[in-house]
């Protein structure tokens, strides 16, 4: 089957994801039907990879297309990153073939405007504009707008901006029971991305320097010993 790869990321760094722990924290919003069976073949190849699966999505873009949006535990995503887990996808879902026509597979990462897909990220974004709909409604009502307050067990509080005044626009929300759930563009959180992709540059720079200075390093020591050792011939020479 020919698949053609598409690569996407809003960051612009360079580091190593780090070492996967296989006990990454689990998706309490998951995609149903064939997604699902596309996330249950890419999900084990993302995370021995060291990143976290965030969503599956199919739609008729130039056909069929399959995007997988992913990122590392920091929440950062670079071209590279989406490179490395294409070509270890590629091979994976050629073997096990997780649809049956033609498809062009995209990586990326999840955005600014990103879905929230586990509790660490209702935690993370404590502060910001979200939308959540439910697949069971809370007090007859199944879809909620507003600011996140933070997370209490496995719910996450929301402060509704849409509700009369006088009105309590305080609701807890179970996690494992919404469909869908995503952060709403706004400056602040433009701002926030902005700020994180600010800090991860210089992070990259700083690591880049590091590099070139360990490698630097390593091919100073074999001209020294290399010259230490001409210098112990040219002495014996001498000697004798």
């Amino acid at each position: 089957m020919a698949i053609r790869e598409a690569f996407q990321a809003e960051a612009d760094q360079d580091t190593d994801p780090g070492t996967a722990d296989h006990e990454t924290e689990p998706r309490l919003i998951v995609e149903p039907g064939l997604p699902a069976r596309v996330a249950n073949i890419a999900e084990p190849v993302v995370e021995q990879l060291g990143y976290r699966l965030v969503r599956i999505k199919i739609s008729a873009s130039e056909g069929c297309t399959i995007q997988i949006m992913a990122e590392r535990p920091d929440g950062s995503m670079t071209v590279e990153d989406c490179e490395a887990i294409s070509r270890a996808l590629s091979p994976v879902f050629d073997v096990n073939e997780p649809i049956d026509r033609a498809y062009r597979l995209e990586i990326s990462s999840p955005g600014i405007d990103r879905p929230l897909v586990r509790k660490s990220d209702f935690e993370r974004f404590t502060g910001h504009l979200a939308k959540i709909e439910m697949e069971v409604p809370v007090d007859g009502r199944k879809r909620f707008r507003g600011i996140l307050t933070g997370v209490e067990g496995e719910n996450a509080q929301l402060r509704m901006d849409d509700v009369a005044e006088g009105v309590n626009a305080d609701v807890s929300l179970p996690i494992a029971d919404m469909g869908d759930a995503k952060l709403v563009l706004t400056d602040e959180l433009v701002s926030q991305a902005l700020r994180a992709e600010k800090a991860a540059k210089r992070d990259l720079r700083d690591a880049k320097k590091e590099q070139r200075r360990l490698k630097a390093g390593k091919k100073a020591a074999p001209t020294d010993a290399k010259r230490d050792v001409k210098r112990q011939e040219l002495n014996k020479r001498e000697g004798d």
